[in-house]
């Protein structure tokens, strides 16, 4: 498929291509002349043959990719005509929300026509921009700008002139004025760029935050959607449009540049500024120095003179020596004279009381922040007269220092004293106001922050307070909010990098109750967003604070224990998570009793470690106990109930049983879609592990379209990078992959990877098993020399992460050593089942069903090097293993019998082959019925056998009985089909019937006739 794509387009070519497999199984055409004669009958509608082929066609005339034509404006109707038909076709139903999301779609793919033009910089400067950064205008270049037209000439050439680079990089001193500097070359140059963005960078979160605001700046989504999401579609944008230009301020080094960004450069240019001077390798650097004694000078004469002209300024070289040529320094020194009608001399007077020497430079600050700390006391004994001003400042030191809404500081009925000071505040440069939000420079915090019991404005009780006033107002902001209601993730997200800022700047040591309990909202918030990791860190910093402060029996402190337990086995680290989770329960119930709520969360929460471990049985007596104590305690149909039970049908589907599983899913989805609404998040998850059930018996129709709605809703509710939609992505992916759609299950896993590994990190759980899946799909594919170092590394993560015995490790290994296989590398493949069947053995013992499982595995290595003996021992082994602990019909034990007879046609005893065969097909249909796939190979296994021994007739019979329901079942073009119907013609052909011979299905791929053992993907 061509890279450009709109959603709509995939949509649409997805829902075509549903429609003529559909009715390829009916023995009907879904050409574009069809689809065309069909829409003639629709009222309203005047579709041609051009136009529905320029919407749909993926291929030019010469055969190259193209990007499919996006309908015109006004074509609405249409295209819901075209969508109605086509769902009819596929067997769809269209209702009216799906029919709402189709024309938003359309929509949406709309309003992406012009936005270049729409979104481009004004050139008669920023002032009449419709950039925005965040919730701030691009920083105002102040008239008053002076100097720096070296650093402004070689940053033009870096930009835009013969030497341009993708990525600059300014770095210098924090006050030196890079961020000046680089508003500046925007406000002077905006008219050679399409759009200028400015980003916040110090942190991820605010950079995505404000990637995110791009897209809503460019109307590239009106409908409710999350953080990612917007950020994703941001860069979208930016890699199908040319000529635009973001600055990302203040990052804090060259590990913070996002790669998906850097990619870019063909399209755009990326600006930095950062304090760190090393480690840019392929960046183009410009290093900002302090001013130079003439510019400094300047600069300082012109911002007194802006309010007091005919200022006396004798001794303002000495002075903007003093301030050691930092702009920050020297306006804001400027900004107090003008203010306070005084001289330079006067003011050098007042620094002296506050040597330079008394100040500690910092890494945050260098060696600007003991003349910036001097400038600060000047102007804070001034404000004497606003006693308010040093409290506020004193409480804006703990924020992150972008986007502080005024509510989180003041509240919204603030005092008025306050109001007067964030102005006062703002006269005097110490801060930057607009109509809802402040922003403090990060040295002007550091010094608010550091306590001097000598100092009337550092005293140690101020800044407690301040620090204390802080997390009365962050908690405040999130009293009532649900971490878990979509709806109320916009107040967390304004928040939360306000609240890890805080805990940041505070020591441990000085963590209250208080800030511990605000820890605890923070640490859910995230680990409920996919963050285990940074959930890990301060799920244990509230845990050890909280038995500190509080002792171990503190219900916030039981509380933070279960989640570190919880956030630990996600994060993959299950020798932690269980000792944790398992002392977590022990404490509920003796601080609790039995029957607590919170002891039967606890509870639950145990088993579902227990899950993440892959201890399955545990996990499953666990959670029928939890679902015992919920319907005994809370009630059969309450909410808590009914999760209980979806978690016990979701660890059944992994233990294999999916019957139960599907039966227990089902009930559980209607009751919670009553009670909480069909697009609760918990319901998504629930339609996930549904639709898995429904794949794992191979209903893939109905997971499909289960997971395909599933997706809609999440892309919608929670955003694409949630980790519930990631997780959903890769099972929609590998149902598609299921049903034979690999290309597309492979775009999709692609992108559920890069999804995992922004939002989870390259070695959380969720990451692991996407990389993983990926490269089993690219060894599907036949793409070993992509699928095979994948699986290494994938495999190499999960024994470094996860621990050689964990259950996904196991996977991994496995699929590493089949893609040996298919590869025809038959020794390390034979080395690596014997080592993984020697470990489970002793793990579990023989008759495990993992054992039996890498026994099988292991038998089809020996078939393929053609040691039929061994091959036929281990098979027949794994059949009699199988028959005694899963019974005779249990579907593994039916592929065994199939792959039995297998080794006894390869090997030429097909007397005993034909018998085995024949229970094989009559298992696969008393189980499956006749359509699935393992039953239709069984029967064309079996009449290739039976031509052998010379009886074409019945071999025929089989062949044609095969044709038909791989016909019905997988269409008319499908591989499994054309082998069947290649057999079928030879078997009738006079050559075929003079030989008794038949060719079995691709016999040179041995492993196609073979049914998989491992049911793992």
């Amino acid at each position: 498929m061509p890279t450009g794509l709109t959603p709509f387009h995939e949509e649409l070519l997805a829902l075509l291509k549903d429609a003529k497999r559909a009715r390829r199984r009916n023995g009907q055409q879904c050409s574009l002349r069809e689809i065309e004669k069909a829409l003639k009958h629709s009222p309203g509608t005047s579709l041609t043959y051009q136009r529905i082929s320029d919407w749909t066609s993926v291929k030019s005339q010469t055969g190259q990719p193209k990007t499919p034509v996006l309908p015109s404006p006004g074509s609405s109707e249409e295209v819901i005509a075209l969508v109605r038909l086509l769902s009819e076709w596929a067997g769809r139903t269209l209702d009216n929300e799906h029919e709402h999301e189709w024309r938003t779609l359309h929509d949406r793919s709309q309003r992406d026509r012009g936005l270049a033009t729409r979104a481009r910089v004004d050139a008669g400067g920023l002032d009449r921009r419709v950039v925005l950064a965040g919730l701030a205008s691009v920083p105002t270049v102040s008239p008053l700008f002076e100097g720096r037209r070296d650093e402004l000439t070689r940053l033009d050439e870096m930009l835009s002139g013969s030497d341009q680079v993708p990525v600059a990089a300014m770095y210098g001193l924090g006050g030196v004025g890079k961020t000046t500097l680089a508003a500046r070359y925007v406000q002077t140059h905006a008219e050679r760029f399409t759009l200028v963005w400015w980003i916040t960078a110090d942190t991820p979160a605010t950079l995505d935050a404000s990637l995110a605001k791009l897209a809503v700046a460019l109307d590239l989504d009106t409908v409710p959607s999350t953080q990612e999401e917007r950020a994703t579609a941001a860069v979208g944008w930016l890699a199908e449009h040319q000529g635009w230009l973001l600055v990302l301020d203040n990052l804090p080094g060259p590990e913070g540049l996002p790669p998906r960004l850097q990619r870019l450069g063909d399209v755009g240019t990326v600006l930095v500024t950062s304090r760190r001077s090393t480690g840019w390798r392929g960046v183009t650097t410009l290093p900002v120095t302090i001013l130079p004694p003439e510019d400094a000078t300047q600069l300082f004469v012109r911002t007194v003179r802006t309010d007091w002209s005919d200022a006396d300024l004798t001794g303002i070289e000495a002075l903007c020596a003093e301030l050691d040529g930092l702009p920050l320094a020297i306006e804001q020194a400027g900004a107090y004279i003008a203010q306070t009608r005084i001289t330079p001399a006067h003011y050098r007077e007042l620094l002296a009381d506050y040597p330079a020497r008394t100040f500690t430079k910092t890494a945050e600050g260098g060696s600007a922040q003991p003349a910036l700390a001097r400038v600060w006391h000047v102007t804070l004994d001034r404000l004497a007269d606003t006693p308010a001003a040093g409290r506020v400042l004193r409480r804006l030191a703990w924020y992150a220092p972008d986007n502080i809404y005024r509510a989180l500081v003041i509240g919204t009925s603030p005092d008025l004293d306050e109001v007067d000071a964030l102005g006062r505040l703002a006269a005097y440069s110490m801060i930057t106001l607009d109509a809802n939000t402040i922003c403090i420079h990060r040295l002007v915090q550091a010094i608010a922050r550091d306590p001097d019991t000598a100092d009337l404005h550092h005293q140690p009780e101020g800044i407690v307070q301040a620090r204390a006033t802080v997390v009365e107002c962050l908690g405040q902001a999130l009293r009532g909010l649900d971490y878990q209601r979509p709806a109320d993730w916009p107040a967390f997200q304004a928040v939360i990098p306000h609240a890890l800022a805080l805990l940041d700047h505070t020591s441990s040591d000085d963590d209250t109750r208080e800030s511990c309990v605000l820890g605890l909202i923070v640490a859910r918030f995230v680990f409920d967003q996919g963050d285990a990791v940074t959930a890990v860190q301060l799920f244990t910093r509230v845990s050890d604070s909280l038995e500190r402060l509080c002792g171990r029996d503190d219900l916030y402190a039981l509380e933070a224990r279960s989640g570190l337990g919880e956030a630990c086995g996600v994060a993959g680290n299950v020798d932690r998570a269980i000792p944790l989770l398992k002392a977590s329960l022990s404490d509920h119930e003796r601080v609790l009793g039995p029957d607590h709520e919170s002891t039967i969360i606890a509870r639950g929460n145990l088993a579902n470690g227990y899950r993440s471990a892959g201890e399955l049985h545990l996990a499953v007596s666990l959670h029928q106990a939890v679902v015992a104590d919920c319907e005994r305690v809370l009630g059969f149909d309450d909410q808590r109930t009914l999760v209980a039970r979806a978690d016990l049908g979701a660890t059944l589907a992994d233990t294999g049983d999916a019957s139960a599983a599907i039966s227990i899913l089902e009930a559980v989805h209607i009751g919670l879609a009553t009670a909480l609404g069909s697009e609760h998040p918990t319901i998504l998850t629930v339609q996930t592990e549904l639709a898995k059930a429904y794949a794992s018996i191979e209903d893939l129709d109905r997971a499909v379209a289960l997971l395909e709605k599933t997706n809609r809703v999440q892309r919608r509710v929670i955003g694409l990078d949630h980790i519930h939609s990631l997780i959903a992505r890769d099972g929609l992916a590998s149902a598609y992959r299921s049903r034979g759609e690999t290309d597309r299950a492979i775009s999709i896993y692609k992108d559920a990877l890069e999804g995992c590994e922004k939002t989870l990190g390259p070695d959380h759980r969720g990451t692991l098993i996407a990389r993983c899946n990926l490269a089993d799909a690219y060894r599907s594919a036949g793409e070993f020399e992509r699928a095979v170092p994948l699986l290494e590394a994938s495999m190499s993560g999960h024994e470094r992460i996860l621990g050689p015995g964990h259950p996904d490790t196991l996977i991994a290994r496995k699929k590493l050593a089949y893609a040996y296989r298919e590869a025809r590398n038959l020794m390390p493949a034979a080395r690596l089942y014997r080592a993984m069947l020697e470990d489970r053995c002793r793990a579990v013992g023989g008759d495990h069903p993992d054992s039996l499982d890498l026994q099988a595995d292991l038998a089809c290595i020996y078939l393929l090097a053609d040691n039929f003996k061994r091959a036929i021992s281990l098979y027949e082994n794994t059949l009699t293993s199988r028959e005694r602990v899963l019974g005779p019909v249990h579907p593994q034990t039916l592929d065994s019998r199939h792959n039995l007879a297998f080794a006894y046609r390869v090997s030429g005893d097909l007397h005993r082959a034909i018998p085995l065969y024949e229970a094989a097909l009559a298992g696969y249909e008393q189980v499956f019925g006749r359509d699935q796939k393992n039953a239709i190979i069984a029967r064309s296994n079996l009449a290739g056998a039976c031509g052998a021994t010379g009886d074409a007739d019945r071999a025929i019979r089989l062949y044609k009985l095969a044709l038909a329901d791989a016909e019905k079942v997988f269409g008319i073009d499908d591989d499994l089909t054309e082998s069947i119907r290649a057999n079928l013609s030879f078997a009738t052909s006079s050559d075929g019937r003079s030989k008794l011979s038949f060719t079995p299905i691709s016999v040179a791929r041995r492993r196609s006739l073979q049914l998989p053992e491992s049911q793992d993907e």
